[in-house]
């Protein structure tokens, strides 16, 4: 007799039970281990500027080749899923992860640096693509916020205990150290292989080219970016009409071009781009403001950033409670309506004290993880069951794209204002970040709108 916590999950010739607690524990762990990757660096980064002679614009560029990385992947990963097992899949993503985290052990200069990085992603992608394709294909709507939340505050978790491991490990062993907490991921794998179910390999065609055509319009949209080079422009203009074109006749397309006739789906999507600016641009600009601005180390930016991630992990429960109760749209609107209040705090308080960017961390984590919980699961609840892999993969690349461009533009702004008072460059950010949540906002009220005329006819 099957577990009241468990799901059947069909395939093409067999039915297996699904472990959802034990799976989603683990994951969980694994989401957590990824995400903190990604923030440890944060820390790191006025280190690794300084030992390596670089300029704010080429190290925001650990971040943002990192960012772009992980949503291809992600995407990738998720897109495979509709053929290959999510077993094998993340098996192969653990793999890279892995090597790469060896590579970057022994990285001593600043492209070796940058490959070991975007290698992680690569194989790190695969975590919380596959996470929120599992969740979205296999666990009824009725315990999916609940799963949602889960994932959603191990990724918050991540967030916050990066930049206190990260800081600890930079300021007493160096930052070539940060590479050896995701071997830990190697020892997950066995443990994958046990409870994930067996799936069948599906025949299909992946398509490389649309992923290569993908991964190049992005890059070099976030490198013009970064250097304003008028025939960077040019190239990324043409590299996306091609992508454009490509995608319409491609028989099996790496992005199905019908998700971008869905403009319900396309509202959503722009939150999660506003919310991935949001929160990767003040996780790049808060080690930043500590260091230059307050002079501290690179553990104390840490734990300064640290109570808010705890807050944001303590509340999942409840967040995935109250999506499961309520519905999506209230939460996703609290979570917006918080995150502007947070980014206000940060651009009228970020020179008066350090500890008015703690408060400030604290209202963002949370807003953020509840944000992002009741859209992936928005995302996963309007998409047919056939769409689910390839749109929760496009949200996932969406998600990732913002935070990559969030970094990148918040260096170019930087740069732009150097020279200028701290109080005025920090602020001028901040307040540009808040109209774009506004925009995000109306976006909500339009989807809103236009859902309940829906369920009105």
């Amino acid at each position: 007799m099957s577990s009241p916590y468990s799901v059947s999950v069909i395939s093409e010739s067999r039915i297996e039970p699904l472990q959802e607690n034990r799976v989603l524990l683990v994951w969980s762990f694994t989401v957590w281990l990824v995400v903190m990757n990604t923030t440890m660096f944060n820390v790191a980064l006025p280190t690794v500027l300084t030992e390596l002679s670089l300029s704010s614009t080429t190290v925001s560029w650990i971040v943002s080749g990192y960012s772009i990385a992980f949503a291809i992947s992600s995407l990738t990963f998720s897109r495979l899923s509709d053929y290959l097992p999510i077993s094998r899949l993340l098996l192969i993503g653990l793999v890279i992860l892995g090597i790469a985290s060896v590579i970057g052990f022994f990285a001593d200069r600043f492209y070796v640096l940058l490959f070991a990085r975007i290698l992680q992603a690569t194989g790190a992608g695969a975590v919380p693509g596959l996470a929120m394709v599992l969740a979205g294909r296999y666990i009824p709507i009725s315990r999916r916020g609940k799963a949602m939340a889960l994932i959603a505050s191990a990724a918050s978790l991540g967030f916050g205990l990066g930049p206190v491991v990260g800081g600890a490990i930079t300021q007493y062993l160096g930052w070539n150290f940060l590479f050896c907490v995701t071997c830990f991921v190697l020892l997950l794998i066995p443990l994958f292989q046990r409870l994930l179910p067996k799936e069948e390999v599906k025949k299909g065609r992946f398509d490389l080219l649309g992923a290569l055509l993908t991964m190049g319009s992005i890059t070099t949209l976030l490198l013009y970016f970064s250097i304003l080079s008028t025939s960077l422009l040019a190239v990324t203009i043409i590299l996306f009409i091609i992508l454009s074109f490509y995608l319409r006749k491609a028989k099996v397309p790496f992005i199905q071009p019908d998700l971008f006739k869905d403009l319900q789906y396309l509202k959503l999507l722009f939150m999660a781009f506003a919310a991935f600016i949001t929160h990767f641009s003040t996780l790049f600009l808060m080690p930043l403001i500590l260091t230059q601005v307050y002079g501290k180390g690179a553990a104390e930016v840490g734990l300064i950033i640290f109570p808010g991630a705890i807050l944001s992990a303590i509340s999942a429960k409840f967040i995935g409670i109250l999506i499961d109760r309520f519905g999506n749209k209230q939460i996703l609107l609290l979570g917006q309506l918080f995150l502007g209040l947070a980014v206000l705090i940060f651009a009228f308080g970020v020179t008066l004290s350090p500890y008015i960017l703690l408060v400030a961390y604290i209202v963002m984590s949370p807003a953020f993880s509840a944000l992002t919980s009741s859209l992936s699961n928005e995302v996963s609840r309007i998409l047919p069951f056939e769409k689910i892999g390839s749109g929760m993969g496009l949200t996932q690349l969406t998600q990732f794209i913002g935070g990559g461009f969030g970094v990148t533009l918040t260096g170019l702004f930087l740069s732009l204002q150097d020279g200028a008072a701290f109080d005025i460059i920090y602020r001028n950010i901040f307040i540009g970040i808040f109209f774009l949540i506004l925009v995000s906002i109306v976006m909500f009220i339009l989807y809103t709108r236009k859902t309940s005329l829906h369920e009105e006819a």
